[in-house]
């Protein structure tokens, strides 16, 4: 599958970061467990029902994922562990920035607003990346079948959503950050539909 043009440009971006940063004596493990931090803070910012900050936390902690992959590259220290680490922060990450909203609190649309904020977890933070992982640890696809495994929503797409709603909704009311969780919910479970369909039909061929 080719690379969605959203992808090129977030690979090539996070490429000239890389150049950027690389001059800094950071290892990019050092980078991905670093960009934890500001997510944290940015948790406790919602808790305290501070928007704006935990916005700017969470595109900090953003930035400091994106250095860590273009370092990697830039520096050809690309590792197998170095891809489990990115990939244990992003789901820290993930987690803390969907149970800050919680505690922030979520408008009611058609749903309770807990409801999509539990969607978005279950069906984009975990179902989205198990549907592939287990396919691979499984061994129902070949390694690259996995790596063109079909996501109308990855996670950085979901993010922009997400952090897109949390602006709008500062800025224009809160019932901007519902519409935008039930939409990052919906993708990320016609992704997770399209991923199964996927195994399913390359296993069957």
């Amino acid at each position: 599958m080719m690379k969605s043009s959203f992808a090129e440009f977030a690979e090539s971006v996070s490429i000239r970061i890389g150049i950027a940063f690389s001059r800094i004596p950071l290892s990019p493990n050092a980078w991905t467990v670093l960009s934890v931090l500001p997510a944290l803070v940015g948790f406790v910012m919602l808790v305290q029902h501070e928007m704006g900050s935990a916005i700017a936390l969470f595109a900090l902690s953003a930035l400091m994922d994106a250095i860590d992959g273009g370092v990697a590259r830039v520096t050809g220290r690309v590792t197998n562990l170095g891809a489990y680490l990115d990939g244990i922060a992003d789901r820290i990450v993930e987690a803390l920035l969907l149970f800050g909203l919680l505690f922030y609190g979520v408008q009611d649309w058609l749903l309770p607003g807990y409801a999509w904020v539990a969607l978005v977890l279950f069906a984009g933070t975990m179902m989205t990346s198990y549907a592939r992982a287990y396919a691979d640890h499984r061994k129902a696809l070949s390694e690259e079948d996995v790596k063109r495994m079909p996501g109308i929503l990855e996670r950085a797409e979901r993010l922009v959503l997400i952090f897109a709603g949390m602006a709008a909704g500062l800025a224009y009311g809160p019932i901007y950050l519902t519409y935008a969780l039930a939409a990052a919910g919906a993708l990320a479970c016609v992704t997770v539909v399209q991923r199964v369909l996927f195994v399913v039909k390359e296993s069957a061929s």
